[in-house]
């Protein structure tokens, strides 16, 4: 069955102020990083073992053995390849693309994706990262997909986007690009993992939604800068979607769409799982309808999204505040913020007229002193930006 998962800082904004503002050491971790055998979760146990990058660069091959997990020949061939990656080549090259290094041990780094048992060492990093995209929600689903499911894509981003999320996803083709352009049109936030260098653009036809991006988020990856996109990147890639996010939403996922590979990481990262359904006799629908009946929640609008991540809690804020903490001792602001709505006139009076306890729909009209008809539609619109709930008999309560 699939789970539900758990939701949850630097004061102000935690941007990448300096474009090129890599972290501190960063040649010393891309030099084990990228050692012979060395993936996050062996690299997590030779930070641990050895307390620093530099301590585990100077090992003997017979202290490198004592790691778990590393044997007489792994420990050979980390031992004789530790040092063979340029970091200043590649260093180079990402400032050459305008892109920033950020290694786990950064504050800057995104706290939510420090959670997941195997975080990237190191991600590099197109745009900019801030606070309030720890409020983060993926949006993946197939490269072949339905016009319906271009739809939805687009409007469910749109509408998150504008609520104050982060839309997160791959870039691929069909699904993921529509979600990205969604998130784009409410002038809201958006990150593309991408599935190989930053210096490339995969697929290549979206070379200005990759620009895009930059200018309203970030691009990310674990990979080297020239890094090609190989289908065997994939999968490390639909991790970091789903440990940047507090829920994954599916949207038109065939039988055997990396959508679901995405999701499977959801569960085990204990993130929120949402589908969305399609049609019975299409086959894209199969892997989204697949996940409902296996427990994923099926949502239609994004109140069900809201309601959803109402069961994140705090056990994933908590872990994650941990985390933060353990990297910045100095900071002890909350991980998420309040995300800055915009709000119109009459949605702002409605929002200002109602509380925790129930509000007719009359009372309001009373209250606000606007029409009905101008009441109506700012419910609709609160509605969709996850501001407001409506309870039966024409009641409104803000949302906790």
């Amino acid at each position: 069955m699939i789970g539900h998962g758990s939701k949850g800082g630097l004061e102000g904004r935690m941007m990448i102020e300096d474009r090129h503002g890599h972290s501190e050491g960063i040649d010393q971790w891309l030099r084990l990083i990228r050692a012979d055998g060395v993936g996050p979760v062996l690299f997590g146990r030779l930070l641990n073992y050895f307390g620093s990058v530099g301590q585990a660069l100077t090992a003997t091959m017979s202290e490198l053995a004592k790691v778990e997990g590393i044997g007489e020949k792994t420990a050979h061939r980390i031992f004789s390849s530790r040092n063979q990656f340029d970091p200043e080549k590649e260093i180079r090259l990402a400032e050459k693309h305008g892109v920033t290094i950020l290694h786990l041990q950064d504050r800057r780094y995104p706290p939510l994706l420090k959670t997941i048992h195997d975080p990237p060492p190191a991600l590099y990093v197109k745009g900019t990262i801030e606070d309030r995209d720890n409020l983060a929600v993926a949006i993946v689903g197939s490269r072949r997909c339905s016009h319906y499911g271009l739809e939805q894509a687009s409007r469910f981003a749109h509408l998150l986007a504008s609520a104050g999320f982060t839309i997160v996803s791959g870039m691929a083709r069909g699904i993921d690009s529509s979600a990205h352009r969604g998130a784009i049109a409410a002038r809201g936030r958006t990150f593309a993992v991408q599935g190989c260098g930053l210096s490339r653009v995969f697929p290549p036809e979206n070379e200005d939604l990759f620009r895009m991006i930059g200018e309203s988020g970030a691009c990310v990856s674990e990979l080297p800068i020239e890094y090609e996109p190989l289908s065997e990147n994939f999968p490390g890639r639909n991790r970091i979607i789903a440990g940047l996010s507090l829920g994954v939403i599916v949207i038109d996922a065939s039988g055997r769409s990396g959508a679901l590979l995405t999701a499977q990481a959801a569960v085990e990262y204990n993130r929120e799982v949402m589908a969305v359904p399609g049609r019975v006799d299409s086959p894209s629908s199969v892997g989204a309808h697949r996940l409902i009946k296996d427990g994923a929640r099926l949502v239609e609008t994004v109140e069900d999204v809201m309601d959803a991540l109402g069961y994140v809690g705090q056990g994933l804020k908590e872990h994650a505040c941990q985390s933060a903490r353990t990297a910045d001792e100095r900071t002890n602001a909350p991980l998420f913020t309040q995300p800055k709505i915009p709000l119109d006139g009459p949605e702002k009076r409605v929002f200002e007229a109602l509380g925790s306890e129930p509000l007719h729909v009359d009372q309001v009209i009373d209250n606000t002193g606007l029409t009905a008809s101008q009441v109506g539609a700012a419910m609709v619109s609160l509605r969709l930006k996850g501001l407001i709930r409506d309870l039966p008999g024409n009641c409104y309560v803000k949302r906790g």
